[in-house]
C-alpha cells in the first residue's frame, strides 16, 4: 500500500533531504563489474511496510534468496522516508531503499542520494518498456533514473451500494455536476440540523483527497513545460476549485469540519466509508484489502473518478512505491540483484501485488488473468492503464510545490480567499519561489 503521508511529514522528509544534498553525490562513473560477474554478499533493505503487507514482503524476499542462494538479504520493516533519509544522510543508509513517495525522485536524483541505475540497467539489458509507460515517467528526473518502480497506487472512487439504492440512484456519477447532485441526495441531517451521514465529504484535507488525487476530475496540470508552476495559469484548477468550493458552501465549511472531526482514522477499522458514514470516497486499490478484513458486509462498488469532460472519464491519479540504491550503499552490486528482481521479474511482482493488492507495474503482470479476475480489482488496473490517468511530475524540490499549493486550498475552502483569480495567481508566485529554492 502505498500511502499518501501528510503534508508534515513529507515536509520532514524534505528538509532530511537538503542535509543529504550537501554531502558529495557519488561519481557518476564509479566502476561497476564486469557483466555476468558473481554476485554475492549480504545486502540490507529498509521499507516501509508492517504486519500484513510486511509478511509479504518477506514471502518474496525468501524467493529472490532461493534463487540467488549467494546473497543474504537483511530486512527492516516500518522505516519510513525520513528514517532512510536520516540515515543517508548521515553517512550508514540501507544498501536498497523503498519510499512511498514518487514525489520525492527529483530530490533523491538531484541530490544524488540515491544513484543512477543507468549504468547497471543497460550492463544487464534491462528492457525498460516491459515497465508501464506512467511507472517510467514518475522514477527518473533530469535525465537520471535513480529509481525502479515497486508497485503502483491508482485511484478511483468508492461508492456504499445501499446507501445509492436508499436515496433512488442507479448507479456512480460519471461527471461533478453528478457527483454534486448525488452528494445533495445522499446526505442525511439530524433533527437540529447537524450531519448524520454525508454523501461525499469535499474538504481537501479529508483522507484521500489530495489536490493531485482530484486533479484529473479536470485534467488540471502541475507544471509547465519548462518546469514553472501551472496551477495560475492553467484554467482546469480554477474549474476544480470552484466546484469543490461550491460543494463546500452547500454544507457549510464549520458543519463539515464538526463532522469530521467525529470520524476514524484513515487506516482504521473506523473509516467513515467503511463504517456507512459517508456514502462516496476518492480511494486507491489497496481498500479492498481493508473493506475485505474490516468491513466484510459492507455492499460497495468501484469506478474511475467523475470528470469534467466525458471523454476523460476512465482515468484517475496515479503514484507508487519506489526503489533505489543509496549512494552510501556497501553491496551497490547486490543491491541492484535485488531491486532488478523486485520489479522486472514477472512472477515476483505478479505475486507481490497479489498479496499486498497493489497495482503491478509491468506489462505481463498488468494482464495476468488471476489478478484480472477480481472485477474490482481489475477496475483500478483499467484505470492504472487508461491514457487519461495523470501523475504528479517530479521535481528537485521534491513535494514543495505540492505542500504549498495545499496550504492555499485549506484557505481557499475556509472562506478565506475572496478573489480566486488573485489568489492562484499568488499560489503560483510561493509555488515558484519555493521550487527555486529547493523546497
Amino acid at each position: 500500500m502505498n500511502k499518501r503521508i501528510p503534508s508534515a511529514l513529507f515536509a520532514l522528509g524534505t528538509a532530511v533531504l537538503l542535509t543529504t544534498a550537501c554531502t558529495p553525490a557519488p561519481k557518476e562513473d564509479t566502476k561497476i563489474a564486469d557483466p555476468g560477474t558473481q554476485v554475492s554478499g549480504t545486502v540490507e533493505f529498509w521499507h516501509f511496510f508492517t504486519e500484513r503487507e510486511a509478511d509479504a514482503i518477506d514471502q518474496v524476499i525468501k524467493d529472490f534468496e532461493s534463487t540467488h542462494p549467494n546473497i543474504k538479504v537483511t530486512v527492516k520493516s516500518g522505516q519510513d522516508d525520513s528514517k532512510v533519509t536520516q540515515a543517508i544522510g548521515a553517512g550508514n543508509g540501507p544498501d536498497v531503499g523503498l519510499s512511498y513517495s514518487t514525489d520525492i525522485v527529483g530530490k533523491f536524483c538531484s541530490s544524488g542520494a540515491w544513484v543512477d541505475l543507468t549504468q547497471y540497467i543497460t550492463r544487464d539489458k534491462v528492457d525498460l518498456n516491459q515497465l508501464n509507460a506512467t511507472t517510467r515517467s514518475y522514477t527518473e528526473f533530469d535525465g537520471k533514473r535513480c529509481a525502479m518502480p515497486f508497485l503502483a497506487d491508482a485511484y478511483g472512487m468508492y461508492y456504499n451500494k445501499d446507501m445509492f439504492a436508499k436515496a433512488g440512484i442507479a448507479g456512480p456519477p460519471k461527471t461533478l455536476d453528478e457527483l454534486t447532485e448525488d452528494a445533495k441526495k445522499l446526505t442525511v441531517k439530524n433533527p437540529d440540523g447537524s450531519l448524520k451521514t454525508v454523501g461525499f465529504l469535499p474538504l481537501y484535507d479529508f483522507y484521500e483527497n489530495a489536490a493531485a488525487h482530484l486533479a484529473p476530475a479536470t485534467g488540471a496540470k502541475w507544471l509547465t513545460a519548462d518546469g514553472k508552476s501551472a496551477v495560475g495559469t492553467d484554467p482546469n484548477w480554477k474549474t476544480l476549485l470552484t466546484w469543490q468550493k461550491n460543494l463546500v458552501d452547500w454544507y457549510g465549511y464549520e458543519n463539515l469540519n464538526k463532522f469530521r472531526a467525529s470520524l476514524g482514522d484513515e487506516f482504521s477499522a473506523d473509516n467513515a466509508f467503511q463504517k456507512g458514514q459517508v456514502a462516496i470516497n476518492m480511494d486507491a486499490e489497496y481498500r479492498l484489502a481493508f473493506l475485505k478484513d474490516q468491513a466484510p458486509n459492507l455492499k460497495y462498488g468501484v469506478a474511475p473518478i467523475p470528470t469534467t469532460d466525458p471523454a476523460r472519464y476512465g482515468g484517475g491519479y496515479v503514484t507508487g512505491n519506489i526503489l533505489g540504491i543509496s549512494k552510501n550503499a556497501k553491496n551497490p552490486e547486490a543491491a541492484w540483484e535485488l531491486i532488478k528482481y523486485l520489479t522486472t521479474n514477472d512472477a515476483a511482482v505478479t505475486k507481490l501485488a497479489g498479496l499486498i493488492k497493489n497495482v503491478p507495474t509491468t506489462q505481463k503482470a498488468i494482464a495476468d488473468p488471476t489478478l484480472n479476475a477480481d472485477a474490482d480489482f481489475k477496475t483500478f488496473i483499467d484505470i492504472f492503464n487508461n491514457p487519461n490517468s495523470m501523475t504528479t511530475p517530479p521535481s528537485a524540490s521534491g513535494p514543495a510545490y505540492q505542500e504549498t499549493f495545499g496550504k492555499f486550498l485549506t484557505d481557499y475552502q475556509a472562506g478565506k480567499v475572496k478573489d480566486i483569480d488573485a489568489g492562484l495567481a499568488e499560489a503560483d508566485k510561493q509555488i515558484n519561489s519555493v521550487m527555486t529554492l529547493g523546497g
